[in-house]
């Protein structure tokens, strides 16, 4: 079979028995009046594996590489694109390039073009390029929008292949919260609160999961307590001075040891009001472990990074929290905070397509 090369580097095969066959085996290329265009991707894939002879204009053969350099040269990033289109077909899958946000829409195995509804969106990225939340969340919800599922091609300095399922999940858990009757009072020092009162120890510590019991005393985080302090079950009391911390106070001196603690106690107060048990992911490399009920039955289901909804991370530091995450079981959630404090929630999986 042979088709001639065009100065976009597509592919016409002109003859109709040559182009029935090589649409017919995979759905390669689009059916018009002159003939069956294949697109860059097509042209270069069916060449590589020696099912497509190319010509040039005047009926000379073009090498392989040659078409693979002129489709390189017409469009910018086909490398790192056609390094996924050809996994992808190796797979066995039917892959066509598709308008954005996607560059890819794969068909399920078995199905049947234009009849069966693609299965996958693919969006491509390399290791190289910064990734900006913002656009993750866009992708997903156009994705959810369109009832796909929503895979991140990654593709390394040495073109090896990461595959990352991409959501919008709504985490819950079934802890009913039970606020104090009247606020407790906790000492400040430094970097942690102190609670003494029994009952309050009692109903925090063991109840609702926050904190630390060390022998009669509760110590809470400052998220804990800026969230206990802002549901009014708090009072807060300098360890020092004796004297009263103000909600603004506390902020502030917060602030000073946290930079980040704004949208971290965002997430912190979405995450409780969904009913969930969240303590810290400092042994993890997260921000929050977050369990559905109480941690003396049940294992944590989601690790959490708390980032800012304008938030750009290098592909290694999200590429080790999900591979940290999957290793000890457990989903990775991104918390992105707005300015106004609304969160949204993003989950990222590795997977094998």
């Amino acid at each position: 079979m042979s088709g001639r090369l065009r100065d976009d580097a597509t592919v016409l095969v002109a003859d109709a028995a040559e182009a029935g066959t090589v649409y017919g085996r995979g759905y390669f290329g689009t059916v018009a009046s002159a003939g069956l265009t294949l697109d860059r991707f097509e042209a270069v894939y069916l060449a590589e594996m020696a099912r497509l002879a190319v010509e040039d204009s005047r009926g000379r053969a073009v090498p392989w590489a040659e078409v693979y350099r002129q489709a390189a040269r017409v469009e910018h990033g086909f490398g790192v694109r056609y390094i996924v289109y050809r996994d992808l077909r190796q797979r066995g899958y039917v892959v066509r390039a598709t308008p954005p946000p996607a560059e890819f829409a794969v068909l399920p195995r078995g199905g049947v073009l234009h009849k069966t509804p693609s299965r996958y969106w693919v969006a491509i990225f390399s290791e190289r390029v910064p990734l900006e939340m913002a656009q993750l969340f866009s992708l997903a919800e156009r994705a959810q929008a369109a009832k796909k599922s929503l895979l991140l091609a990654l593709v390394d300095e040495e073109s090896d292949l990461t595959y990352y399922r991409l959501r919008r999940p709504s985490p819950t858990g079934s802890l009913e919260p039970k606020p104090l009757p009247t606020p407790t009072e906790g000492w400040l020092a430094h970097d942690r609160v102190t609670l003494f009162e029994p009952a309050a120890v009692e109903s925090l510590g063991r109840g609702l999961a926050y904190g630390s019991r060390i022998g009669d005393r509760l110590e809470i985080s400052l998220l804990e307590a800026g969230y206990l302090l802002e549901t009014g079950q708090l009072t807060l009391r300098d360890a020092r001075s004796r004297r009263t911390v103000s909600p603004d106070r506390f902020t502030k001196i917060v602030g000073r040891l946290d930079p980040k603690f704004r949208e971290r106690l965002a997430a912190y107060r979405s995450l409780r009001s969904r009913h969930l048990v969240v303590k810290t992911g400092f042994k993890y490399g997260a921000h929050f472990r977050a369990y559905p009920r109480s941690p003396e039955n049940a294992h944590a289901r989601y690790l959490i990074q708390a980032v800012p909804d304008d938030h750009v991370a290098a592909w290694p530091e999200v590429a080790g929290a999900v591979r940290v995450a999957q290793g000890v079981r457990k989903e990775f959630l991104v918390a992105s905070v707005t300015s106004s404090g609304e969160v949204n929630y993003l989950t990222l999986e590795r997977v094998r397509p």
